[in-house]
């Protein structure tokens, strides 16, 4: 396979933009990791017109495609998790190429894993914890158990997630064998919902009152960043944090998260007079400094 892929991948080595090329071949008859294509290469540069490119190719019944992707995209992936396989190409693809130690380096970063990414990363799982565990809850009291069921399962993946990223390591695709190891009472409340005989309202009963305590234990842990971020001032207009560089990845978890904050009294509420009357600015500072 790499024989049959050198032309491709060597004319990308000689560009002097290309950072590093990763080949990932398939390793089952179904691979959602390669899109169920033979191989995928990764070739990632510095910059291009558009910062991922792909192409599909064919030869001798193998398939493959050809991923090129800049170096900032690569950064967000790693940074956010919107790309869950990318850690996986860059852990465990066979390097081809690889300019001043570029992807050494990337290596090196991703299993030292700095306390700051750890730190936005666990809030932004966390985020997603609250508002899928808060729709289930909605959906479970109004008796829609299946909704309610598809909403706990995504709000156990953050948990998951959670955990891992709290232990030092980058969540991988198989996040229950991970999660196994680390944190066997949320592995245990998974097994319990997806494997247990009880009915379904009863198992969701069971699950929605453990996930309370997990998810309030783990306020002050899952909220940290954020909580750091609102102690840089005194108030802030909600408006303000959306601009803030990092309180911005939150995106539309920012609001049900700042609110579950109040709730639990990490944030309070300061009114602020507007020009119409008995009509305030909500103001948010933190009841403490993080």
């Amino acid at each position: 396979m790499e024989n049959l892929l050198r032309p491709i991948y060597q004319e990308r080595a000689s560009h002097p933009d290309t950072l590093a090329i990763v080949m990932i071949e398939k390793r089952n008859q179904t691979s959602p990791l390669t899109d169920n294509l033979d191989v995928a290469l990764l070739v990632i540069v510095k910059e291009a017109k558009q910062p991922v490119y792909i192409k599909h190719y064919e030869f001798d019944n193998q398939k493959a495609s050809l991923n090129i992707v800049t170096d900032e995209q690569i950064q967000q992936w790693i940074l956010l998790g919107t790309n869950r396989r990318i850690v996986e190409w860059i852990l465990n693809g066979k390097v081809l190429f690889d300019r001043n130690e570029y992807l050494g380096k990337l290596l090196d970063r991703l299993k030292m894993f700095p306390f700051s990414e750890r730190r936005l990363k666990i809030g932004l799982e966390y985020g997603k914890l609250i508002r899928r565990y808060l729709e289930g809850k909605v959906f479970f009291e109004s008796k829609q158990f299946l909704d309610a069921y598809n909403h706990i399962v995504h709000a156990l993946h953050h948990l998951a997630r959670l955990e891992v990223i709290d232990h030092g390591f980058y969540p991988e695709v198989t996040v229950w064998n991970q999660v196994r190891q680390m944190e066997p009472q949320v592995y245990k409340l998974y097994k319990e919902l997806v494997e247990s005989e009880e009915s379904l309202e009863k198992r969701l009963e069971l699950l929605f009152l453990a996930s309370d305590f997990l998810i309030h234990s783990k306020s002050e842990i899952g909220a940290g960043h954020l909580l750091g971020i609102l102690s840089e001032k005194e108030v802030w207009h909600y408006a303000e944090l959306l601009r803030h560089p990092e309180a911005k990845y939150y995106s539309v978890d920012l609001s049900v998260l700042l609110e579950f904050l109040v709730d639990k009294n990490f944030v309070e509420v300061v009114k602020i007079e507007t020009k119409g009357q008995r009509i305030f600015h909500r103001g948010y500072s933190v009841t403490k400094k993080y």
